[in-house]
């Protein structure tokens, strides 16, 4: 239990670190609001139908992270497909959802981009990591993204 705990806190310790360089240099979320909530879910276990700190599915950890910074998502991956502006990825910026199949039948996974070409999610190998969508598996599935932050609620979290 101690060894499983020190572990826990190593890996977090870890990718709250790639999370400060990651956000820290290209993001536009650079010490904003939803980085800090982000930073802070790094680390946290995976849970089917997970919603809290105790532990995400990957859309609990989608909606838990927009609850933050004042936006309300729908609960599921596919249901959060379905909100937002459509974005191509050349496009994408911080704080848009990005959309997998995962499971051959649609929208079954989503993430926060993060900028970088990288996005954070909750695994339901890892919990929540911060991944890179070029990645083969990630490119192979990429579905879509959608920008569910109007300029103006961008803006508001991005300089708070």
């Amino acid at each position: 239990m101690i060894i499983q705990n020190f572990k826990k806190k190593c890996t977090a310790a870890a990718l709250g670190l790639v999370m400060v360089f990651t956000l820290g240099a290209g993001s536009a979320f650079a010490d904003s609001k939803m980085d800090t909530v982000i930073s802070k879910t790094i680390g946290t276990s995976y849970k089917t139908g997970g919603t809290t700190t105790n532990g995400f599915d990957c859309s609990g950890f989608t909606k838990y992270v927009f609850k933050n910074v004042g936006l309300t998502l729908p609960r599921t991956s596919k249901a959060q497909y379905k909100v937002g502006t459509a974005v191509p990825k050349s496009q994408l910026r911080s704080g848009d959802l990005v959309f997998f199949n995962t499971l051959g039948n649609g929208v079954s996974h989503v993430g926060i981009y993060v900028g970088n070409g990288k996005f954070a999610q909750s695994s339901s190998s890892r919990g929540v990591t911060i991944s890179s969508m070029s990645q083969s598996y990630w490119a192979n599935r990429y579905v879509g993204a959608k920008r569910v932050m109007s300029t103006t609620a961008y803006q508001a979290v991005a300089y708070d």
